[in-house]
């Protein structure tokens, strides 16, 4: 009998055993699985759009731009900004050889401001270039995002590193909404002449909808604006002398000479042609565009694509004796900055 005992107490020890370690010894495996899963971080895509990450792939430059709402800084790859910048700049249903223009624009005004400027940053404002992040056109878009930001991003793809120079020098690439028909030579509303930017036709524009506007002021609100006083046996303007484009230079008001440029930014016109009519007390202020009118008039760009222009097309009637150029050589002073 001693000898059957022994035998089955060990026999029934070592059941025991099995049944309370093997769980632990099958679980403590995959609780270390899991620990080490959960520790990986979580790596945000800059955007995800219907074409995926690619402009935002192996960045030759990242942008720094100052959120003028937050005050905070985004760092943006450079194709993934100039993707952004058009998607503010210009309507996302213009001609697609309308957007590849407008990225040549966007992409070439970046490495030259970056490039002579001491600032390492740009704004999201006017000042510079427009620029909304993801989210916002998101909420912008709505519904419309996936197929807007898609056909950007193949404008921005198909152009991509392309800026346009001039005399081996990236050039100021000026652009603006709607022209009266012409776009200004640069003197004529900045102070300097830049060789490329000069007045060249646009017919285009008269199907833009910001073509012709009007605005009526008060006599006082005039004043005021202008601190003129204007009398009543007195024109609204007198001696008026225009640029090339048909746009104001000079004219006097209450007795006090402007310049076009003057007039359009006091009272917020939308172009520096501009006419006057007095009615009922109320002084009536028609123009005729919209924007400055230096360098590709948006409107004209996407009217030269309806008939079937390419982007080069475009660029090299808006920008005189220019050149499309690749910027490899100038990202290494950029990236130094």
């Amino acid at each position: 009998m001693r000898t059957w005992k022994k035998p089955g107490i060990l026999f029934v020890s070592g059941l025991i055993l099995i049944i309370l370690v093997l769980p632990t010894l099958i679980v403590i495996p995959f609780i270390g699985s899991n620990a080490e899963q959960q520790a990986q971080p979580v790596v945000a895509t800059p955007t995800e759009s219907a074409q995926g990450n690619t402009l935002a792939d192996n960045p030759a430059l990242m942008v720094s731009v100052l959120r003028s709402q937050t005050e905070e800084v985004d760092e943006v790859p450079l194709e993934l900004y100039v993707a952004r910048v058009v998607a503010s700049e210009m309507p996302a249903d213009f001609e697609l050889e309308a957007l590849k223009a407008q990225a040549l624009a966007a992409r070439t005004y970046i490495v030259q401001y970056l490039s002579n400027d001491d600032s390492s940053q740009v704004t999201d404002t006017v000042n510079h270039q427009v620029y909304k992040n993801d989210e916002e056109l998101r909420v912008a878009w709505g519904t419309d995002y996936d197929w807007k930001m898609s056909k950007i991003e193949q404008a921005v793809s198909e152009t991509k590193g392309e800026i346009i120079t001039y005399q081996e020098k990236p050039i100021t690439a000026a652009f603006f909404s709607t022209s009266n028909g012409y776009t200004e030579n640069s003197e004529d509303y900045w102070p300097n002449k830049i060789p490329y930017l000069r007045s060249v036709e646009s017919p285009w524009d008269a199907e833009s909808p910001k073509y012709v506007d009007q605005q009526v002021f008060t006599k006082q609100q005039i004043e005021d604006k202008l601190e003129v006083a204007i009398t009543s046996n007195q024109p609204a303007l007198s001696n008026i002398s225009k640029t090339d484009s048909e746009r104001v230079s000079t004219v006097t008001i209450g007795g006090k000479s402007f310049t076009g440029r003057e007039i359009r930014e006091a009272l917020a016109l939308n172009s520096s042609d501009f006419s006057v009519k007095y009615k009922n007390e109320h002084i009536i202020f028609t123009t005729k565009g919209y924007g400055h009118g230096i360098g590709m008039s948006q409107y004209g760009a996407n009217g030269m694509a309806q008939e079937g222009n390419s982007y080069q097309d475009i660029v090299a009637h808006y920008y005189k004796d220019v050149k499309i150029s690749q910027i490899d050589s100038y990202l290494p002073k950029l990236a130094s900055k």
